[in-house]
């Protein structure tokens, strides 16, 4: 059996100033000798065993796209196995944050808008996310 990897994700999100713009989401890019290499991601990581989800969260945000998280909202739980990993991911909506995101690891980065998710190649345990967005924010 297939130890789970727990991760805490954070679905970063600029506010909308006025009714005809559309939500935009920030995103990194996995380096390429990591699993799911060069893929498009919502940043995050690991859950340690000693952390909370919320912790893990706060600590992987701040260390991987130099903001602080003022509050969030759970999104979803997904679990999805790779066949070579399982994963359980911890998706949480960031909208109150202190910094402006940056990445922090030489990884590619970028705001894409709602309309934009659809087409980038994400890792495919990603892609409920991006359902699930484009369901509340359309």
């Amino acid at each position: 059996m297939l130890k789970v990897v727990n991760v805490a994700v954070g679905v970063i999100v600029q506010a909308i100033s006025s009714a005809n713009e559309e939500p935009m989401f920030f995103l990194t890019q996995r380096h390429e000798h990591v699993h799911q290499a060069n893929k498009w991601e919502f940043p995050g990581g690991k859950i340690e065993q000693s952390e909370t989800v919320g912790q893990a969260l706060a600590r992987e945000l701040k260390e991987e796209v130099a903001i602080d998280v003022l509050s969030c909202e759970h999104l979803m739980t997904i679990n999805h196995d790779y066949g070579d990993k399982h994963v359980c991911l911890e998706v949480y909506l960031i909208d109150n944050y202190e910094g402006k995101p940056k990445a922090l690891e030489g990884q590619k980065e970028g705001w894409f808008a709602l309309s934009e998710l659809a087409t980038i190649d994400f890792p495919k345990a990603n892609y409920p996310i991006v359902e699930q967005l484009e369901s509340r924010f359309q």
